[in-house]
């Protein structure tokens, strides 16, 4: 670990003109930067701590709507959404492990887009709203790659808007290890359609099957996405899975989760 200056915020004001002097970068959770600093793979000059800012710990539910402040570790949301949003509290409590799920935060995992990352899923699937210091972003405009996103520099996630579906559910095959998806689907039944998001197979990251989401909106049943399947390009291959086994497990994974919403 390189050396570093580290400095507390006490409010997004306070973090957002810390973030502007130097190399400095935002520090959430600490659950994926952390670890990439111990290995000597970044290098930011200053550490701006949201983790003592009040502000961004929230979940509020509301006409037809949960808003979760960016700073809320995953166990607060899978203990606040359980009766307003019970497929977004169960893709939260199945994060990591306890101690990931008691440190990590929703804005954190939004802003890294790890491409195996399970808010994303969450977010694109619910065509949530992600809110900065500065702006209200389009989750379907947000993700824009492997661990890239339409946030610029300075802009901290502050909250992200979900609309709640009729029903959802997230379906998830995990890497044992990590706990990180080979790859997982949610799947969000509006009045107007349904909304497919896949995390853990594309080298692109997280990305709406719009062929799923158009069978589906057509008839929600398993039969309607029986024989539907991925092309197995840009999918990720390493020692866990083939491109060709993340393809076929997107199908799999859709079947599943449509199988416990009918």
């Amino acid at each position: 670990m390189y050396a570093f200056d580290f400095v507390k915020a006490a409010s997004v004001e306070e973090a957002v003109s810390a973030l502007a002097s130097g190399e400095a970068q935002a520090l959430g959770g600490g659950q994926t930067l952390i670890p990439t600093l111990k290995a000597r793979l970044a290098d930011p000059g200053t550490l701006i701590s949201l983790a003592h800012i009040d502000s961004l710990k929230f979940v509020r539910a509301g006409d037809g709507m949960v808003e979760i402040g960016g700073g809320t570790t995953h166990a607060t949301v899978a203990a606040e959404t359980a009766q307003t949003y019970p497929g977004l509290a169960d893709l939260a409590g199945r994060i990591g492990d306890p101690s990931v799920r008691n440190r990590g935060t929703i804005g954190g995992s939004l802003a890294n887009n790890d491409p195996s990352a399970c808010y994303p899923a969450a977010a694109l699937g619910s065509g949530a709203t992600i809110v900065t210091n500065s702006r209200e972003i389009a989750a379907d405009d947000f993700f824009e790659g492997m661990f890239a996103t339409s946030l610029e520099e300075g802009e901290i996630v502050t909250a992200v808007k979900f609309p709640i579906p009729e029903k959802s559910h997230y379906e998830k095959m995990a890497q044992p290890a990590s706990r990180f998806p080979l790859v997982a689907v949610f799947v969000a039944k509006f009045a107007d359609g349904v909304r497919v998001a896949v995390t853990g197979a594309s080298n692109d990251g997280v990305f709406r099957w719009a062929e799923a989401e158009k069978a589906l909106s057509a008839d929600f049943s398993v039969a309607a996405v029986q024989e539907l399947k991925h092309s197995d390009d840009d999918m990720i291959a390493d020692l866990h899975g083939t491109a060709a086994y993340r393809a076929h497990l997107i199908g799999v994974m859709t079947r599943r989760a449509v199988a416990q919403m009918v």
